[in-house]
């Protein structure tokens, strides 16, 4: 009776100790994941950041090439009115 009471603590000490190994396994990879997930969100926003500074950099370039064509695009005042005036 004593051999197979320590056969079944084996037993049931085994089964939980495999148990007690998955969880723990479960909670490494759950872990990992969780780490990763917060790897890429710092990532998705980092390039939103640049993203964001790119296009207010492209927005600044964009106003002030019009206003230099809007400065330099200054028609003199009688000049679009010479084919009127002109005499052969």
């Amino acid at each position: 009776m004593s051999a197979i009471n320590t056969k079944l603590l084996i037993a049931v000490l085994a089964a939980l100790g495999a148990i007690g190994a998955l969880l723990i396994h479960e909670h490494n990879e759950s872990y990992k994941a969780a780490v990763e997930a917060a790897k890429a969100a710092a990532i998705l926003e980092q390039q939103k950041a640049e993203a964001d500074q790119h296009k207010r950099e492209e927005e600044e370039l964009r106003k002030k090439v019009e206003a230099e064509k809007r400065k330099n695009n200054v028609n003199p005042g009688k000049e679009s009115k010479t084919w009127q005036t002109y005499v052969p």
